[in-house]
């Protein structure tokens, strides 16, 4: 675990006290239920605005508060425990992007915006159904970007695109030459299908940036999943701890007591290997990219255990929509192939350490 200073220590728990009173996961049913447009409250971005989370990664200089990636972990899992519909992932991943990038005129036009919540930003990588950043086809001649992005989260709303081609990240803002199609995912938040026709767009950098975009927004996804996990792990928890069934309680059986302690431990090395990442890009390590993919591959496999056993051990009433079990299944599924799944991760893994 962490060592959290005082700052990281007060922003995750004002996160996880706004979170639980203000964004529970009724506030996800009641949003799903109305589907916005948008695909999360602007409302409650708003409020996450005020609190200076969308300049987290943002300098100083522009308006952020230069907190570091481990503190944005630390927002993302309290946000992901209650399943907080928000644009935060997508939008520091990008703003990541325009501060690593090479064109300081970016950096002074979009970051002060971004890190205010004005503004949301979007990466648009992948061109296929599974993450693969070697297959991108999109190009740009006479800075126009042509090319159809297939899974973009936060497509429906976002307004500035940060745009993987085939020779590294280009900008690309506002509606000119860009279409949107919505995406209805199973976990009924924003992903567009967007296509770029000569859209104009400004040069970050080369594909080595690409990479390590990539990475940073691979790391903070698998801060969310983390939350999700020990939420689903406490909820279940606590179920078998009141449910009562041949007159004992579950949380008496020796099978049950086995499943819990499998996934506590699971869970255990999950938030080691998911913070090692996030302080491993904080610190510039030169192995950040094998931090990277550890914290995927684990994450990805112990969502998938505690999800499904989330449902297993609620029995019936977890197969019903009126539970939140399925909530957490349904996101949990997105964000496991959400920049590579656990087969992808583990493979990189291995081709980093040159097996």
């Amino acid at each position: 675990m962490a060592a959290l200073n005082d700052e990281q220590t007060m922003l995750r728990d004002m996160v996880r006290e706004w979170a639980d009173n203000e964004s529970p996961v009724t506030a996800f049913r009641k949003l799903r239920a109305a589907a916005p447009v948008e695909g999360y409250d602007p409302a409650a971005w708003r409020a996450l605005s005020e609190m200076g989370l969308p300049g987290i990664v943002i300098p100083e200089a522009f308006g952020g508060t230069a907190f570091g990636y481990l503190s944005l972990g630390l927002v993302l899992e309290q946000l992901g425990r209650n399943l907080a519909a928000t644009p935060l992932a997508s939008t520091a991943a990008a703003a990541s992007a325009i501060v690593l990038g090479g064109s300081d005129a970016a950096k002074a036009e979009w970051l002060p915006k971004i890190a205010s919540g004005a503004v949301i930003a979007t990466l648009a990588i992948d061109e296929g159904p599974v993450h693969d950043p070697a297959k991108i086809s999109a190009s740009v001649s006479g800075g126009k970007l042509s090319g159809t992005k297939a899974f973009v989260a936060e497509g429906d709303s976002a307004s500035v695109f940060v745009v993987a081609a085939s020779d590294g990240l280009y900008l690309v803002t506002g509606d000119t030459g860009v279409t949107r199609a919505p995406r209805h995912m199973t976990d009924s938040r924003s992903h567009a299908q967007v296509t770029f026709d000569g859209a104009p767009a400004e040069r970050l950098g080369d594909t080595k940036l690409t990479a390590q975009v990539i990475d940073r927004a691979t790391a903070i996804t698998c801060a969310e999943m983390l939350g999700m996990a020990e939420q689903a792990f406490h909820t279940t928890n606590d179920y078998l701890k009141t449910r009562v069934q041949f007159g004992q309680q579950l949380s008496t059986f020796q099978a049950l007591q086995h499943r819990m302690a499998k996934m506590f431990t699971e869970l255990e090395l999950m938030r080691s290997a998911v913070e090692g990442a996030l302080e491993a890009i904080d610190a510039g390590r030169s192995d950040l990219d094998q931090a990277v993919s550890l914290a995927k591959a684990v994450a990805s496999d112990t969502l998938h255990l505690v999800s499904r056993e989330m449902i297993q051990l609620h029995g019936g009433i977890g197969m019903t929509d009126e539970h939140d079990a399925g909530f957490y299944i349904k996101r949990a599924r997105v964000l496991e192939t959400m920049w590579g799944n656990a087969a992808f991760h583990r493979e990189r893994f291995a081709q980093l350490n040159g097996y």
